[in-house]
Order: structure tokens, then sequence, then C-alpha cells
């Protein structure tokens, strides 16, 4: 995996071969670049989640407002939010776990400005917890004692645990494995379940070799309602970033925002961009479900009570060395 700016490409990529049961390795996104400006290096990870960024970039809402940004593809959250804190890397794109840049956040005060999160619940799917087709689970307390994969990094791991633990599934054993393998883990018999995010469900379900267990899992089971909003994702800048380039941040984000805005009005025709982006192309990209978005500017006073209550979980089991506050890592505009 590389951390460095992707080669410049075609403005349409292409999937490289991709295995029936998973993702593949994905062509490198292009580099939209338009001309003087900084650049304005983001990262993503290959999940259904950041589909407003992979909007954005293949309209042309930032060439249009004049940006220069470059596209980094990165294994997983945790890489960007290291990406960030490095200099790598000056924002990520929604997916990006929001425990993950709460790390980089309490290590580095200051250093991360989310102003857009994805929440997903019971009806904006994200997160799932899937068994092999011919599994006899039926919830997931009959995960009791078996072997479950989650994606990679502290967010995931820590939140797959949780799960099973106040599912039922005592004894579970969680096993770290990347997105992309998740569902040729199941359908090889490598693992019994996994705690995991779409579209790998999409992807088990339309190969018939999966079967979703249960969605929404998060909001259940941290945040104590199936249709409460799991603000599990976030797009941000970083703080020397805003600080540096006030402009182009406000544009970025104008940018950005756009892309949110053809999501939500245009479902359907957005969907096409998930392709080169992940593992979805062709038919499979009508299947996908989507979730939903909130720009900085559209938080209400529930949503927060329930994104801080996410943090909250790693506060409670240690992972975070101190309480941190959501509204204190909110751009403000």
């Amino acid at each position: 995996m590389t951390n460095k700016p992707l080669s410049t490409g075609p403005s349409r990529r292409k999937l490289l071969q991709a295995g029936a049961a998973g993702f593949g390795v994905l062509a490198a996104p292009a580099i939209v670049r338009a001309q003087g400006g900084p650049a304005i290096r983001v990262g993503y990870w290959p999940i259904a989640a950041g589909l407003p960024f992979y909007a954005a970039v293949e309209l042309g809402y930032f060439k249009e407002a004049g940006l220069n940004v470059e596209v980094q593809r990165y294994a997983g959250a945790q890489q960007i939010m290291e990406g960030m804190l490095s200099g790598r890397c000056d924002g990520s794109a929604n997916g990006t776990g929001s425990a993950n840049i709460a790390i980089g956040e309490i290590a580095q005060p200051g250093s991360f400005k989310i102003f857009c999160s994805n929440p997903s619940n019971e009806k904006n799917v994200l997160d799932e917890v899937l068994v092999p087709i011919a599994s006899t689970a039926k919830t997931i307390a009959d995960l009791k004692g078996k072997r479950v994969a989650s994606g990679p990094g502290i967010q995931n791991v820590t939140l797959a645990k949780t799960v099973l633990e106040r599912g039922g599934a005592t004894g579970a054993t969680v096993i770290e494995l990347p997105i992309g393998q998740h569902v040729a883990a199941l359908a090889a018999g490598q693992v019994d379940g996994c705690y995991t995010l779409e579209p790998t469900g999409t992807i088990g379900r339309l190969s018939k070799t999966t079967r979703t267990l249960e969605t929404g899992v998060i909001s259940r089971y941290i945040l104590g309602d199936a249709m409460a909003p799991w603000f599990g994702g976030s797009a941000s800048l970083t703080g020397a970033f805003i600080k540096a380039n006030p402009a182009e941040s406000k544009k970025f984000i104008a940018a950005y925002a756009k892309g949110v805005a053809y999501v939500r009005s245009k479902p359907n025709e957005a969907r096409q961009y998930l392709k080169g982006y992940t593992a979805i192309e062709g038919a499979l990209t009508s299947e996908v479900p989507l979730a939903a978005y909130t720009m900085y500017n559209e938080f209400t006073p529930a949503d927060v009570a329930y994104f801080q209550k996410f943090f909250d979980l790693f506060s409670d089991k240690g992972i975070f060395s101190s309480r941190l506050m959501v509204d204190s890592m909110l751009y403000k505009g």
C-alpha cells in the first residue's frame, strides 16, 4: 500500500482484475488538477460511503472551483488519519472512521476539522454483520465462540467486539482482515461471520456466497436505537491546511457539498461513481444501499448527542486517552 499521490489518469477509471468474491486491485483514480493554488491531497478507502467525494471528482466540481485536488487511495481509515497527522495528506473523504480521526485529534489537538459526516442506521445501511450463505446462524448471539472478521483499525475492531458482546456472542474471536477479503474469507470458511461495511454485503449477496445477519448494528447495540444516526465516518481537513489556506478550504468544502447535494437529489445516477473507487461495477451499482450525509452546518443538537455517545464508547473502553468533545472537532465555517 502506498500513501503517495496517485498518478494522473483519464477521468473515467476502470477496475483492474477484481476477485469475484471481494475487492480486487483498483486502478488509480485520476488526479484532478486546476491551474494555480495549493494541492489538496485527499485520502479515501474503497467503501460506498465516500460517494459524494467520488461524484465531486468525476463531475468536475473541484476543477470548476479552481482547485488542485490530488486523490489518494489508502488501505484503511487509520492510514488516512496517520497520513493527515504526518502531513502527507490534507483531508479525508467520507467513510474515514470518525474514531480514527478522533485519535489523531487527541494526539495533536486542533489537527482535524470534520466538515461532513455520513450517518447510517438500519435504513441508511453502511454497517452490517454477514455470515456464509449456508450458515445456520439466525442472530448475532449464534456467533458465540465463533471466528468473526472485522475491518482493519481500532475503530472497526472495537466496534466489532462491542457489537458481538452486546449481541450475546460471547467468546467470539475477532480477526482483523482488509475489508476486501471479507466475502472471500466467509466463502472459504476461514471465518464464521464478519462485521463489515458496504458494499461488502451487496457483493456477497449478489454472488450468492454470503447473507446479511443484521444491518445497522452500531445504531442498535452502541447507540441504543436501530434508527439513531451513527456518525461512523467523516470527511475532514487538517487544521493546518485550513489555517494556511482559508479561501481554498472554503471552496473545497463548498464543492464537496455540491457532491453531497448531487447524491441526495440523484442517488441512482450518483451510484455510477462507485465504479473505479470501490469494487462495484456494472449492474452492482444499482444494488448498493447508500448512507446519509450531514454537513457541518446541518448538525442538530440530537445529532451531536448521538455523535458524542459514539465517541464516549471509545473513552469508556480506554481507546481514547481522554474524553473528546465532538463539537470541538466540527468545522465552523
